[in-house]
């Protein structure tokens, strides 16, 4: 190594995007423990079954078809053949595995990072015959560098009206992309900088249920393969992506970026693992609502309510939440559309205490038109929960006051599926085979769930032709 390239390889290191350029190329299946990777497995599980599901619905076919239009390749799309090149297809299994807002959260970093992580992993991994060792591996890196980065902001992002999943996915996923494209510490020191020019998501699909979030995570990955290969061929990237002038928290976070914290980024990289924090989704709704739907829930099979006895419902929730589960709060009162509903405290709690649960079908147009729901929904407040412990839980607590003048309340201090309160691989296999068969049949559902958890012992391509094979066609669901 010359003086020159001894120079860059120190400055580099000094970098947080050299720190983390050295973990996710130096990373080897066996430094993973055991419990990671077969937690990592399930994750990658838990995302398919959301992305089988997602096959069904109207959003997904009019992803697809403006895709196919933009150019044809190989790459492997779930559920729809090898169809796309690689960046298109990564875009569309994003888009279908954070599509019905299913999928899992890292509850510190607020972001959903396996919906980038996956994509980038199967599209690259396909694309270089990778092992499903080496796929599994690039996953880990991705998501212990997204959630950490997420991290960082302690909750900031939502706070500025930017969406974590897209804006931090892109990173963790270049760092996925720089490995299994092969990259060495400088090239992946520079595509990070690219990738800081690619990073984004808008949090304006709250206003109006648009369905720009369902593509942040899949954009964010194929951004990822841009940057990475742009990096390989020898284009320069700045070397401060994160702590710079203008890097990612001062240019995304504006007056919030004095509460980020950089070490954040990488303590304890490589000896904890942030995979064990993440959190599975119980619900198809905003990881914000899940301990007040679950609050809910429980006050319904408690009394079994009748909606004209109930004079008004109290929730309380986290400060940094109201903005995206509160406000504005016509709109969640009366969702218009299934992504108001997901991100509705109101609806979810009137839902929750007047049926007792809270699944996909409460997101289908005649459920969302019930006036029975419609008119408990108004009547639900919120209240900031003094006692939240956000970010690490995500709280919640329903106080219900009826007629009668009798108060009713139960408070969930831990949100069910976080990593202090976690679903079990037998209730995440069972979450997968309830949403694949949506659109599999049960016997190919369980021969993917094989395949999937099998990913260790195969070739990356064995995966991807498995969950290319095309789904038998779906009604139109809006």
């Amino acid at each position: 190594m010359n003086a020159i390239d001894k120079n860059l390889h120190t400055e580099a290191q000094q970098t947080i995007s050299g720190r983390l350029a050295e973990f996710a190329l130096g990373l080897a299946y066996e430094d993973i423990p055991e419990r990671v990777r077969e937690r990592a497995r399930h994750l990658l599980l838990d995302a398919i079954g959301i992305a089988y599901a997602s096959r069904g619905y109207q959003f997904a076919r009019a992803t697809m078809d403006a895709l196919v239009s933009l150019g044809a390749g190989t790459s492997p799309v779930i559920g729809g053949g090898r169809t796309l090149g690689a960046r298109d297809a990564a875009i569309m299994n994003g888009v279908l595995a954070h599509g019905l807002d299913y999928d899992d959260t890292h509850s510190r970093g607020v972001i959903h990072a396996t919906v980038s992580s996956f994509p980038l992993a199967l599209a690259l991994a396909d694309q270089t015959k990778a092992s499903g060792r080496d796929f599994l591996t690039a996953y880990v890196a991705a998501m212990e560098t997204s959630t950490r980065l997420g991290a960082v902001a302690k909750g900031g992002f939502h706070q500025v009206g930017f969406h974590p999943t897209g804006l931090i996915g892109v990173f963790g996923a270049t760092l996925a992309a720089s490995r299994l494209l092969g990259l060495d510490r400088e090239q992946s020191v520079m595509a990070q900088g690219v990738a800081l020019s690619m990073a984004g998501g808008s949090l304006e699909f709250l206003e109006d249920g648009a369905w720009t979030k369902r593509l942040h995570p899949g954009w964010a990955a194929s951004s990822a393969i841009t940057a990475a290969t742009l990096a390989k061929y020898g284009f320069i990237g700045p070397r401060a992506a994160y702590e710079g002038r203008f890097g990612l928290y001062a240019a995304y976070l504006g007056a919030q970026s004095g509460a980020a914290d950089l070490s954040l980024a990488t303590d304890a990289l490589g000896g904890e693992w942030q995979i064990e924090e993440v959190a599975i989704k119980p619900i198809p709704a905003c990881h914000f609502t899940h301990a007040a739907a679950d609050a809910a829930i429980a006050l319904s099979r408690a009394s079994k309510f009748d909606a004209k006895a109930i004079r008004s419902v109290e929730v309380l929730v986290p400060a940094e939440v109201v903005k995206t589960v509160c406000e504005p709060e016509a709109n969640k009162r009366r969702p218009a559309n299934s992504y108001d509903a997901q991100f509705s405290i109101p609806y979810i709690v009137a839902t929750g205490l007047l049926r007792g649960r809270f699944t996909l079908d409460e997101l289908e147009p005649a459920a969302m038109a019930d006036r029975e729901v419609l008119s408990l929904a108004e009547r639900v407040h919120h209240k900031i929960d003094a006692a939240s412990t956000f970010p690490r839980h995500y709280t919640g607590e329903v106080i219900v006051t009826l007629e009668s003048g009798e108060i009713l309340r139960h408070r969930e201090a831990i949100n069910r599926g976080s990593a202090d309160r976690p679903l079990s691989n037998t209730e995440i296999v069972g979450k997968y085979l309830d949403n694949a068969c949506r659109t599999l049949t049960r016997d190919r559902a369980e021969r993917v769930c094989t395949a999937v958890l099998g990913l260790d012992r195969a070739e990356a391509a064995d995966l991807a032709n498995i969950l290319s094979q095309p789904v038998r066609s779906a009604g139109s669901i809006s």
